[in-house]
């Protein structure tokens, strides 16, 4: 028998970058008003978990999947963290623009690490059957 997996991984990266295109979307819809920075950092997770519970099944190696989360909250910050910044404040943002990015991302890094065991957890809770009391 042949084995798709190879298609499969070929198809991977653009089903996963279309799914979050259309999170950044949608999430720049419901923000058309502007963001707070807790809004942006609720965004943040939310799509960490969107990206963690996508990639976790994809048969790619762990290293390649920390790559592409981190360039998913990449193309997030990119999208809304101009929207985050007072006017007046505005000038020191764009001199401070590409550290606060790298630090960004780095925490984000650090937080793939500690949200994945929780995803897992609740993704084996989602699919695990009840057991009937005899």
């Amino acid at each position: 028998m042949i084995s798709l997996a190879p298609v499969q991984a070929a198809q991977a990266p653009a089903a996963f970058a279309e799914k979050i295109a259309t999170f950044i979307a949608v999430a720049k819809d419901r923000a058309r008003n502007g963001l707070t920075l807790s809004e942006f950092g609720e965004l943040t997770v939310a799509l960490l978990q969107v990206v963690m519970t996508t990639i976790d099944v994809l048969p790619v190696t762990g290293e390649e999947k920390k790559v592409w989360a981190v360039d998913a909250a990449a193309a997030l910050f990119d999208a809304f963290a101009d929207s985050c910044v007072p006017t007046l404040a505005y000038p020191f943002w764009l001199l401070s623009r590409a550290a606060v990015r790298a630090i960004f991302l780095h925490v984000v890094s650090g937080a793939i690490e500690s949200l994945l065991p929780l995803v897992r957890a609740k993704a084996a809770a989602a699919v695990s059957l009840p057991v009937e009391n005899s």
